[in-house]
């Protein structure tokens, strides 16, 4: 699993104004918990950008004046019109505590249905799973070669080495349906066969 190290500041003063003068800076207010205490702290919005804006799931090292602190990003609150970050939850990870992560969908391979003409449907791009910390993987690989027409890849098929799977078991992840172009073609198909009969 990728680790990106970002410096955080703690904070003294936790009032709405303190949160506006950090922003005003160019800082993040934030809290890190799941650890023996609860801390209030401040990051860089410019380092947030490569935690928060990236398909990969990424683990935080979170430099505390001193003390470095592996931690997943729980929550993040952005402002509803300028998309900026105004505030992050952190939670601390700790070697021997599973923790809960969205971890992305990787389709894997071709889809022989997809070949004959029908059309992929992905219902699910990311799946939550519940891991050690070690054990988190970075995606998910899900195998298109059995997927004929009509045929659906769900959640139960997922097979996983010490991580466990949150979502409903009976969740599709990725079906392959019968395309318009497919249904015409097989219908026209059908039609001569019927015509040829009849000669």
């Amino acid at each position: 699993m990728k680790s990106i190290a970002i410096s955080g500041s703690v904070r003294q003063n936790v009032g709405k104004r303190d949160a506006k003068e950090l922003r005003y800076e160019g800082q993040v207010p934030a809290v890190l918990y799941g650890g023996a205490t609860q801390t209030h702290l401040s990051v860089s919005a410019a380092d947030l950008k490569q935690v928060l804006y990236t398909p990969e799931v990424v683990f935080v090292e979170l430099n505390l004046e001193g003390k470095t602190v592996k931690a997943i990003v729980q929550d993040a609150q952005f402002h509803p019109l300028t998309d900026l970050v105004r505030h992050i939850d952190f939670l601390e990870l700790s070697d021997d505590k599973e923790v809960s992560m969205n971890i992305p969908i990787k389709l894997t391979g071709t889809s022989p249905g997809v070949k004959m003409g029908g059309k992929l449907v992905q219902k699910l791009r990311k799946l939550r799973i519940k891991a050690l910390p070690a054990n988190m993987p970075q995606e998910i690989e899900v195998p298109m070669e059995s997927l004929e027409v009509g045929k659906s890849f769900r959640v139960s098929q997922v097979v996983l080495d010490n991580a466990k799977v949150l979502n409903n078991a009976d969740d599709t992840i990725v079906s392959v349906i019968m395309s318009r172009a497919l249904r015409q073609a097989e219908q026209e198909a059908a039609k001569a066969a019927k015509g040829t009969k009849k000669k």
